[in-house]
């Protein structure tokens, strides 16, 4: 039975990830801050095969003895996007980049890595718009300009895997409303109205349980995937924010939105994804787009977002 280390493993992904880890027999130990209070994974502590420590990345007496022992690692702790990154630099910094380092500097040859880097790093595309892993990097924040360092230390590694994810969406444990296709569905459903900058901007898009499907096809694929990098995205999903809009308001048919000019997002990413090398290993997404919106609205009806409100 083998050893996977799962980092930030209590998070968005991790708590998608793990208990599919646990149901295949695998060892898994999570290592996580729990900076969020989550208990997202409490329903995985019945399993014998499952170990879970609370401590920070960046104290190398605490992870380097973890490292050592695991079979697998799969590095999921970050602080995730650029908005926080430009929050604290210095601690994404630490975490997104001296950690990581800290971490590659620990890994033997044998060992599987197994990780997440960002569709974020192509910035604006290239002439196209069209990107594959082959076209230029333009990394247009602190959080994407780590990534890519990381990712290109990674491929120093014969047995790692870099899938780059399109942005991230869907219900999960340790839910996220930050990310694009969570947030417009949040306030079409509670709000009914956006108001757009820029909406003919475009990314791609993945359901977070087909990331966590692209995880275990990597592991049990490893042999022939092993030492490259994927996008992984639904290749259906290239979409502009109106276009994400339009499909939203299928479901939310009450929901209104509106194009504006007198500002600018903040985000100015914009481009359109290929992910036809992860599917010429076999892989296709289960969950499309329609899936994960109408999943997002039954989650709405449990959630609120209203740490300071009176009701």
């Amino acid at each position: 039975m083998k050893n996977i280390l799962v980092t930030g493993g209590a998070g968005y992904i991790g708590s998608i990830l793990v208990p599919e880890l646990l149901a295949r027999d695998y060892n898994v130990t999570v290592f996580d801050n729990f900076i969020y209070k989550q208990n997202s994974l409490a329903d995985s502590c019945h399993k014998s095969n499952f170990r879970i420590i609370k401590g920070d990345i960046r104290n190398k007496d605490e992870i380097l003895p973890l490292i050592t022992e695991s079979d697998i690692v799969i590095p999921l702790a970050a602080l995730v996007g650029a908005p926080i990154t430009k929050q604290d630099p210095v601690g994404s910094k630490t975490v997104n980049l001296d950690a990581m380092h800290l971490m590659l500097d620990n890994i033997s040859e044998d060992q599987i890595v197994i990780m997440p880097t960002t569709n974020s790093a192509y910035g604006t595309g290239g002439e196209d718009n069209l990107c594959t892993e082959e076209s230029p990097l333009r990394p247009i924040s602190q959080y994407a300009e780590h990534k890519v360092e990381v990712e290109n230390r990674l491929m120093e590694f014969k047995n790692s895997i870099s899938f780059r994810l399109a942005t991230v969406f869907g219900m999960s444990p340790r839910m996220r409303i930050d990310l694009l296709v969570n947030d417009f569905t949040y306030r079409a459903y509670k709000d009914n109205a956006i108001v757009l900058f820029e909406g003919h901007f475009k990314r791609n898009y993945i359901h977070v349980r087909d990331v966590t499907r692209a995880f275990l096809h990597g592991l049990d694929n490893h042999e022939k995937m092993k030492g490259e990098i994927y996008n992984l995205g639904l290749s259906d999903a290239n979409l502009s924010k109106v276009e994400l809009c339009e499909a939203i308001k299928d479901h939310i048919p009450t929901f209104v939105f509106k194009e504006e000019s007198f500002s600018k997002d903040p985000d100015q990413r914009n481009y359109i994804v290929s992910n036809e090398k992860v599917e010429a290993t076999g892989f296709l997404p289960e969950y499309s787009l329609d899936t994960g919106i109408q999943e997002l609205i039954k989650g709405y009806t449990m959630l609120q977002n209203n740490k300071y409100g009176n009701i």
